[in-house]
């Protein structure tokens, strides 16, 4: 019988429970997936906070890869024994097996396996739009990003380098430092050890940022936006540290015609084409070697609030995930 985790409140990573349920056939468009790598995501963290409210009780979980094992009358895009991987909702994704959407199953290159591609669709795509919709990211363009040691980021400093743009990272400790390097940064920063705005601005020979990638939220986005050139583009693409102050639309126009988004992986994914195409693009960026789906650690299934506390409390240098 399936194992999977639930939540029915919010707060602390002890909440998740492992709990076993009956298996479902598939409806006409669903199939049945047994999953063999599930992703961790910092939504998913959010999600079991609170901050991302989600109903409850519920399941958790948005990005995982496995084995389909059957298929609804109408389904035609996936057949039983394909190697799948998928991203969004419906949640619950953190389990041992599932009904999911059948559309919505990409089907996985023979040279990816199940754990990388776990650890890769769902940051990749975020990766993706970010750098090719949200800002189109090219030669010369000088990108400030911050996580930029994390998983996320990791993958966003190497596709924006061969991409030709010159990066600048920002990470929270100086042991981050040489990680992003790794990655693909041409300068990294430390947050809180340095005026930022002043730094990017040396980094940059004064052009400052054309656009900047900020996570972290509250605590940063007054100090982003004076990291940025004129006419730049402000991208809030998170909240670790809360919520970013509410401001004032002629704040924008003050320092420098900015632009200023708050863009979500829904938007970008939710149309099937789209979502295809941009599954592609992450797939053709591994096999040319862009970045490389790496994994810092997975853990069992049964151990989901260990990954989840590991995660929150910044100590993971990379991709987790779950394995059930």
């Amino acid at each position: 019988m399936p194992q999977v985790i639930r939540l029915t409140r919010t707060g602390e990573p002890d909440l998740l429970e492992l709990t076993t349920v009956d298996r479902t056939d598939p409806g006409p468009n669903e199939a049945w997936v047994e999953q063999e790598a599930i992703g961790v995501n910092y939504l998913d963290v959010m999600q079991r906070q609170g901050t991302a409210p989600i109903p409850l009780p519920s399941g958790l979980g948005l990005e995982g890869a496995g084995r389909v094992t059957a298929v609804g009358s109408a389904v035609r895009n996936v057949a039983v024994g394909d190697r799948v991987a998928y991203i969004l909702g419906p949640i619950g994704g953190y389990a041992t097996g599932r009904l999911y959407p059948a559309d919505r199953l990409i089907k996985l290159p023979d040279a990816l396996s199940f754990d990388e591609a776990a650890a890769v669709l769902f940051k990749g795509i975020t990766a993706q739009y970010l750098i090719k919709s949200t800002f189109r990211v090219e030669a010369g363009t000088v990108v400030l990003l911050y996580g930029a040691a994390g998983a996320l980021g990791q993958i966003l400093a190497a596709w924006a380098k061969r991409l030709g743009a010159f990066v600048i990272g920002v990470v929270s400790k100086q042991d981050s430092v040489e990680r992003a390097k790794t990655a693909g940064c041409d300068g990294v920063l430390v947050w809180g050890s340095c005026d930022l705005p002043t730094e990017v601005s040396r980094l940059s020979g004064g052009r400052k940022a054309d656009v900047v990638y900020d996570g972290l939220g509250r605590i940063s986005f007054a100090t982003s936006l004076d990291c940025l050139r004129p006419r730049g583009l402000m991208v809030s693409i998170g909240a670790s540290t809360g919520a970013p102050p509410a401001i004032e639309i002629g704040t924008l126009n003050a320092k420098g015609s900015l632009f200023l988004t708050r863009p979500g992986l829904a938007a970008h994914a939710t149309n099937i084409e789209e979502y295809r195409q941009r599954a592609s693009d992450v797939f053709d960026a591994v096999a040319k070697g862009i970045f490389k789906p790496s994994i810092w650690r997975s853990f069992p299934l049964a151990d989901a609030a260990r990954a989840h506390k590991t995660l929150e409390d910044g100590a993971a240098a990379g991709t987790i995930i779950l394995k059930p």
